[in-house]
Parts: structure tokens; sequence; C-alpha cells
């Protein structure tokens, strides 16, 4: 069985916002929402997502999409895991992400369930340049990972290693279960910390490994506006390489921006300025002309928009949208 646990707890201080950071949302949609998506396209069964600040709103978006467990108080990422006691009598694997991570494809998560196939943990690792403080992952002479060392108790050899952790995780989840009975909170922070379990899976004879991620870009997190921004240009560039290798043509890309739940049909035009959002559908040769939005809408084959505002409409085969049209179901 394939398990996942979504870490959506925290506020997100350097947000500076009221709105849960996983709330915040790329490409129109709240990151979680994204992310709670993808791990049901990689096979995910069930999925816990762990709450916290603001978890009335949290649950409120995702109602119906997955399980809930509270973390209160917030007391590290071990804890956090530990609150998803409605999968410790479950089989097979669980993988733990962060809802701060909106561009990880269904493609990635099903990589790091299948990775788990010949191991009892595995880290997501990504290789970055040495000066970025993530925590390092320290491999035995087998390969297998002997240890994760922060950045900040790194020594010069350790802050040497590119090969860092990402943040991810896949566990046998029985044995993820076990382990956790073992987390011990003897830090300064007083805090549980998942990748101590790393030590305590060594200890049991457990093998744990690394699966390193082929587009580090893919893995980034989102602690503020600025990291925000970032990963609306990755999804918006994803989305738009998808849809132009289907077909559509874009007379500029760049200035498209196109929802993840929208679905384009063959030969569409989409010119410069146009917002497409919701769970829109196009169907076949449809010119979508510039600077129009359509949020939610059904556009029938052959049909024209010229600068158009159209939600929650249908546009009826070859029908033609002049321009300035406001519509609104």
């Amino acid at each position: 069985m394939k398990n996942a646990i979504v870490m959506a707890a925290g506020k997100g201080t350097r947000m500076h916002s009221d709105v849960p950071k996983v709330l915040h949302e790329v490409c129109g949609v709240p990151m979680v929402e994204l992310i709670v998506n993808e791990l049901k396209q990689a096979g995910a069964e069930r999925i816990v997502t762990i709450t916290g600040f603001g978890h009335e709103k949290v649950e409120r978006v995702l109602e119906g999409q997955c399980e809930f467990a509270l973390q209160e108080p917030q007391l590290g990422t071990g804890h956090a895991v530990m609150q998803a006691r409605a999968l410790e009598g479950e089989t097979g694997v669980t993988v733990v992400v962060n809802g701060d991570a909106p561009c990880v494809r269904a493609e990635t998560y099903q990589s790091l369930f299948e990775a788990c196939s010949n191991a009892d943990m595995v880290i997501f690792a990504v290789r970055m340049d040495p000066s970025v403080a993530y925590g390092r992952i320290i491999r035995s002479a087998d390969g297998t990972v002997d240890r994760i060392v922060e950045f900040k108790d790194a020594n010069e050899q350790e802050r040497a290693v590119t090969e860092m952790n990402a943040g991810m995780y896949a566990f046998r989840n029985e044995a993820l279960f076990e382990g956790l009975k073992e987390l011990t909170n003897n830090n300064a922070q007083h805090e549980y910390y998942i990748t101590d379990l790393v030590e305590i899976f060594r200890r049991k004879g457990l093998t744990v490994r690394a699966l390193i991620s082929e587009d580090p870009a893919e893995l980034q997190g989102v602690n503020d506006s600025v990291e925000l921004a970032a990963a609306n240009r990755t999804m918006y560039d994803r989305i738009r390489r998808k849809w132009m290798k289907n077909g559509t043509s874009m007379t500029d890309p760049d200035t498209v921006y196109i929802g993840p739940y929208a679905e384009i049909g063959r030969d569409v035009v989409i010119e410069p300025g146009v917002q497409i959002s919701g769970h829109t559908v196009i169907g076949d040769r449809v010119r979508i002309k510039a600077h129009s939005v359509l949020e939610d809408c059904t556009v029938k084959n052959g049909a024209v928009v010229e600068h158009a505002v159209l939600k929650g409409i249908t546009i009826e085969e070859n029908e033609e949208i002049p321009p300035f049209t406001y519509r609104k179901s």
C-alpha cells in the first residue's frame, strides 16, 4: 500500500501573512492542494496532512481530499510524523513530503515510492553548491547512508559534500512507526527530528539509501514571497511547455498563464497576455486572442475569444466572443 504524510503545520513567519503558508497559491491553486493531487497521481491511497497554524482553513480547502492530524504544539519534524497515527497499522511504503514544495511532480513521488522496494528508508537528495546551508548526506563505503549532518554542525570536510537532504523521505511503514518510538528530543531545541531516524535505523541494522534528484528546481521550497514567485515561474513554465509539446501554439509564451487543471485540445492558438485558470476546457481549433481571461469556462471547437473576460460560462462551437466582453455565470 502507498501512504503519504504531508507536513503542513507551519505558520510561515517569513511570508508576513495571516494566511497559512501552505495555502498561498501557485498557479492559482493553494500549494498544498497541488501536492495532494500529485501524490494521488503517484498512486498514494491514504494521505494524512499534518496541520497546525490555521488548521481550520487548511482542512476546509482540502476537505474530502485527504485525512488530517493536528500537531499542537509543534515540536519538530519527527513530532509531526508521530501525529499520523492513523497510518500506524498500515503496510507498504509511506512517503513524508513538505507542504511548501509545490513543484514536485507525480513522477518524482512515484520514484520515491519505488526506491523503497530495496530499502527501509530513502532520503531524497539534491546536488547543490557547497555554500548552500542544507544538511549533508554522508554515505558509508557501500553507498548506503550513514548519517545526515546539519550544516551548522558539519566540519570542513563534511561541508564540502554536495549531496544534500531535500527534506522528502520514504519508509517501509512498519519500520517508520517502530523507529518513531525511539526518537528523543535531547537537543538544544528540545524537538524531535525526522533525520534522527537515520541513526536509529542504522543501529537496528536497517538499510538507508539516498535517491538523487534529476531536477533540483522542482524541489524548491517556499518560505517567503520571493520564493513563492519563483515557484510560480517554475510551474507556469512547466505547464506552458507541456501544452506546446502537445501542439498548442503560443506566440509569446512567457506572457501566457495557464493553470494546472486546464485542458486544451488540438490546433489551439493562444496569443500574448492570456490567462486561463480553474477547470477551463478548451476544444480543438480554438483561438484565444490577446489579453483574454478565462476562468472555469468550456470553449467548444472552433470558437474565437477576443480580448474578453469570461468566468464559468460555455462558449459554443464556432462562436466568436467580441472584444471587451465581460460574461460571468
